[in-house]
């Protein structure tokens, strides 16, 4: 398959999301809301799910969705207002839309693992979008557990020429692009082969609690890195690595985070661009990340993404390391 359907939809989707994500930002900026897990959410969040569900619902109604969000919440009477808000933004887009279908296109992001599903974030690096930095709308196609196609919309994603605004995209077998948000012509990208560690950027999450920064600063210095690491919010970081701009990222958990298993759907885009441009994504042990079992990544621990070059070397050092 070429996934050409499948490539045009998410373009569209992810592209009109980012949009929507945009015109919040534009707006009075974004209203945040707390999860039962203390993780902030905001009308942007719930509009990009809308938005993307109600297209992958409509030309793929046979896949299942996994997303981040669920309109439960929504339904508490003091968010009324929120709710507003959100049919608002959806309705720029998607001018008939109700109330329910708002609620029903969010919802449709609570599928199940299936041969064929997607992953969605609809805003991935929320805190980072409140902050008004770096987020990205993530889109990946899983088919028999084998990511097939990736996409990330990063609105904020700085370029050469001084403006921002990228979408990265990857199909497997055919190679990863970056197209200019506001569009353009793709081009292909590469990551950067170099394999001399004085010379390497490693990136990372500008939340601390992402990764074990005693365990990293350690693996930094045997491994002989001299730089300090680039910070950056978001699957955005996978994109930097795909197109050359930084060459190592890790996720190590915490010692009181050992049993945390990631997301699914907050590395799927990412992993598939990265391997296309000729990286490689494993987690700490060397296995390739398993999408097969659910929403989280049950069946490995940490993340570790490279340029291809140093892979190896970087596992030896974590298991040299000693981190168990």
């Amino acid at each position: 398959m070429n996934y050409s359907k499948e490539k045009q939809i998410a373009i569209a989707a992810v592209t009109a999301a980012a949009q929507l994500c945009q015109r919040v930002q534009g707006e009075k900026g974004p209203q945040t809301l707390n999860k039962a897990d203390t993780s902030p959410v905001t009308v942007a969040d719930f509009g990009a799910q809308a938005v993307i569900c109600q297209a992958l619902a409509e030309f793929f109604p046979d896949d299942p969705v996994i997303g981040e969000e669920d309109a439960a919440m929504l339904g508490q009477p003091e968010l009324v207002g929120v709710r507003t808000q959100i049919i608002q933004q959806v309705q720029e887009i998607l001018p008939t839309a109700s109330l329910q279908n708002v609620i029903d296109w969010i919802n449709h992001g609570n599928g199940r693992v299936a041969p064929r599903y997607w992953t969605l974030d609809p805003i991935d690096g929320t805190k980072g979008f409140i902050r008004g930095d770096q987020y990205a709308i993530a889109l990946a196609l899983v088919e028999e557990g084998q990511l097939k196609l990736g996409i990330l919309a990063c609105p904020a994603f700085p370029l050469e020429n001084g403006t921002t605004g990228l979408i990265f995209l990857a199909i497997r077998g055919q190679g990863s692009v970056e197209i200019p948000l506001k569009g353009g012509t793709p081009k292909a990208i590469k990551v950067d082969n170099s394999a001399n560690f004085a010379e390497l950027c490693r990136i990372e999450s500008v939340e601390s609690v992402h990764s074990d920064r005693a365990f990293q600063t350690a693996l930094d210095q045997s491994l002989g890195l001299k730089s300090p690491a680039k910070q950056m919010d978001s699957l955005a970081k996978y994109g930097a690595i795909a197109r050359g701009d930084a060459h190592l990222y890790t996720r190590i958990p915490l010692p009181q985070f050992k049993d945390k298993k990631e997301n699914i759907w907050d590395h799927g885009p990412g992993v598939i661009i990265v391997e296309e441009a000729g990286g490689i994504v494993t987690d700490l042990d060397g296995k390739c990340l398993d999408f097969s079992v659910g929403a989280k990544l049950s069946n490995n621990r940490g993340i570790l993404t490279t340029n291809g070059t140093i892979h190896q070397q970087v596992l030896e050092a974590i298991k040299k390391q000693d981190y168990k």
